[in-house]
């Protein structure tokens, strides 16, 4: 049995155990992925008497810090003397999950407030997003709004249902607006 069986079978009837021992793995796990990624590129292992006088070394690591769904990780992305080494398993600047990032656009969409929805990330998973981020981030929706109205409809269509519904809908205010539904049948089906 070994240290994670240990900690895990002693964290099972505590839930906020599981997860800082599972947050705690996941960064050990990319940690060791990132460190393994330099250690291809270079060619040697650290402290490897072939890596001496090759021209390139290894040369610390900076920290960033990803929000996941367990919690904030802290990374440490190595670096090399020549600044030649990219790293390839987390995407570049990105600070949040995209599982975040997909619950603050539903949110958003169902009409809760950038400030209720950065209020109830914080309570959730400890992320903190300011109502400016939820904003930048809800607005990544509206390029696909766009290309959904501006598709090309078919000319003909054997029966055409009309309908509305009222849903809270924020434009300039925050009120229930009437939203029609147009749904077409082809002749084809």
């Amino acid at each position: 049995m070994n240290d994670f069986t240990k900690n895990i079978t002693q964290a099972l009837f505590n839930q906020d155990k599981i997860n800082d021992l599972l947050r705690h793995e996941i960064q050990q796990a990319v940690n060791d992925m990132l460190e393994s990624e330099l250690t291809a590129f270079l060619g040697y292992d650290p402290y490897a008497r072939n890596g001496w006088n090759t021209g390139n070394s290894r040369n610390g690591a900076y920290f960033r810090k990803i929000d996941t769904q367990l919690g904030s990780i802290e990374v440490q992305v190595p670096r090399d003397r020549n600044g030649m080494f990219h790293q390839h398993t987390l995407p570049d600047y990105k600070q949040h999950t995209d599982l975040l990032e997909d619950m603050v656009i539903k949110l958003y969409s169902k009409g809760v407030t950038t400030r209720e929805i950065a209020n109830l990330i914080e309570k959730m998973y400890g992320s903190h997003y300011s109502p400016a981020q939820v904003s930048n981030i809800s607005k990544q929706m509206i390029p696909k709004v766009e290309a959904y109205h501006k598709r090309k409809l078919s000319d003909k269509f054997f029966c055409v249902y009309l309908d509305t519904t009222y849903i809270p809908l924020r434009r300039e205010t925050f009120e229930r607006e009437a939203v029609y539904i147009a749904i077409g049948i082809k002749p084809n089906g």
